[in-house]
Formats: C-alpha cells, structure tokens, sequence
C-alpha cells in the first residue's frame, strides 16, 4: 500500500475557520534542540508576537518544538498563519543557527478546540510543559511562555 507524505497527511479535513481556536504543535528540523539557547528561543516569541492574523492566547517555546495556542482572525487561512511564524521565526533567527535548511519540520499538528473549556485546559497544558519535561521545577523559571488566558 501506498502511504502519503507524513505532511500531507496531517492537512487532510484541516479548516481555517474565523474565530476558531487551535492548538499548534510544529516541531524543530531534525527535534534538534535550537531552542534551549535563550536568544534562538525568544526569536521565536518575537515573531509570535508579530503575527497578524491570530491572537495568541498561550504558548510555550520548548527545546525542539513550540505549543501554540491561539484564535484565528477573519479570513486568514490557518496554514498560511503558522507559515508565516515559521518563516519569520527563521528570518529572527538565521543569525544565530548554524543549520543545512530551515530550522522547521515541514508541517504542524492542529486541533481545533470546540469548548472554552477546552481553551483554558488546552492553555494549562501548555504552561505545565517544562515542568512535564523536567525542565524546571516551578513553571516561573522558565522564560519562553506566556499566556492571557489560563
């Protein structure tokens, strides 16, 4: 049997849909670890905070990969939203990463949230990630999260 590209696999049924909240999941190339240097780490909250076409609700900037949670405005389309953090992301970073191509997995995971309860559950997860991971012992210490919703 013919499988499909991982990536493409993970657009089938996506929608961008107005007002709708989603969790991002989209990982480094390679999960190589660019993001445990503070600097890289905070390019990326800078091009989250440059991001137009979606209010972001909660994040966290992990080692390898970046949890986002945030509503989509108008009529942005999803996929080119999360693009544009990736490749502006990039463009913040390029300087201080030494890698062969982008510094992004093709690709990103997705879940629309259909509750508000959702939302805070989904913005609680998100905070608790470096304490999951080991990385800190009280969720203040880590420096590459916020959230205006919890």
């Amino acid at each position: 049997m013919n499988n499909p590209p991982k990536g493409s696999s993970l657009r089938l049924g996506r929608r961008s849909l107005p007002g709708q909240a989603y969790l991002i999941t989209t990982c480094t190339a390679h999960r190589q670890p660019y993001f445990n240097n503070f600097w890289i780490g905070r390019g990326v909250v800078s091009a989250l905070r440059e991001v137009e076409a979606a209010t972001t609700l909660a994040f966290v900037v992990m080692p390898d990969h970046l949890h986002w949670l945030m509503v989509l405005h108008g009529n942005a389309s999803l996929s080119r939203t999360v693009q544009f953090l990736k490749t502006r992301s990039a463009q913040n970073v390029k300087c201080l990463v030494a890698c062969d191509g982008g510094i992004w997995q093709r690709g990103f995971h997705d879940r629309a949230l259909r509750r508000d309860d959702d939302v805070v559950a989904a913005a609680r997860y998100i905070v608790a990630n470096p304490l999951r991971a080991g990385l800190v012992e009280n969720v203040g210490e880590y420096a590459l999260w916020d959230a205006i919703y919890f």
